[in-house]
C-alpha cells in the first residue's frame, strides 16, 4: 500500500466527525459529553472505585445543551466517551419572520435563514423586545452534532 491512498485533505468541518473520543476519566465538570446521543454539558462527575479486579467507574450527570434535559451515564474510567464538537458563532440579527424564523447576517455578508427563535421564554422576549425597539442585536448560535440553536444575545446599540 502506498501512502497516497491514505491522504486526507483537511478542510474545516467538511465531513468532519460530529464527536471525538476522550477517556472517561479525563472528562471534567463544565466539559461536554454525549449521553444517549445528545450533546450535554457536564454538571457533575463522580468516580467510584470498585472491587479488587473491577474498573473504576465514572458517573456523569449532564444537561442537554439544546433541550435543557438532565441525562446520566455511568462509564468505566478507562473507556472512551464521545465528546461533541461545540461551536459558538455570533451573527447580527436582521429580521424575525412571522413563522418564528430569524434572518441573520454572517461575517462574510451572507444571510442565514434556517434558524428558529429560541424556545427559552426570557431569551425569546429579549430578542423580540430588542428587535421591536430597533436595537442592533447580535445573537450567539451554539452548534453541536448537526443541531444549532440561539443561546445568547448581545445589544450593540441602536441602529
Amino acid at each position: 500500500m502506498s501512502d497516497e491512498e491514505h491522504h486526507f485533505e483537511s478542510k474545516a468541518d467538511a465531513g468532519a466527525s460530529k464527536t471525538y473520543p476522550q477517556q472517561a476519566g479525563t472528562i471534567r465538570k463544565n466539559g461536554y459529553i454525549v449521553i444517549k446521543n445528545r450533546p450535554c454539558k457536564v454538571v457533575e462527575v463522580s468516580t467510584s472505585k470498585t472491587g479488587k479486579h473491577g474498573h473504576a467507574k465514572c458517573h456523569f450527570v449532564g444537561i442537554d445543551i439544546f433541550t435543557g434535559k438532565k441525562l446520566e451515564d455511568i462509564v468505566p474510567s478507562s473507556h472512551n466517551c464521545d465528546v461533541p464538537h461545540v461551536n459558538r458563532t455570533d451573527y447580527q440579527l436582521i429580521d424575525i419572520s412571522e413563522d418564528g424564523f430569524v434572518s441573520l447576517l454572517t461575517e462574510n455578508g451572507n444571510t442565514k435563514d434556517d434558524l428558529k427563535l429560541p424556545t427559552d421564554d426570557s431569551l425569546l422576549s429579549q430578542i423580540k423586545d430588542g428587535f421591536g425597539e430597533g436595537k442592533d442585536l447580535v445573537v450567539t448560535v451554539m452548534s453541536a452534532m448537526g443541531e444549532e440553536q440561539i443561546c445568547a444575545l448581545k445589544d450593540i446599540g441602536p441602529k
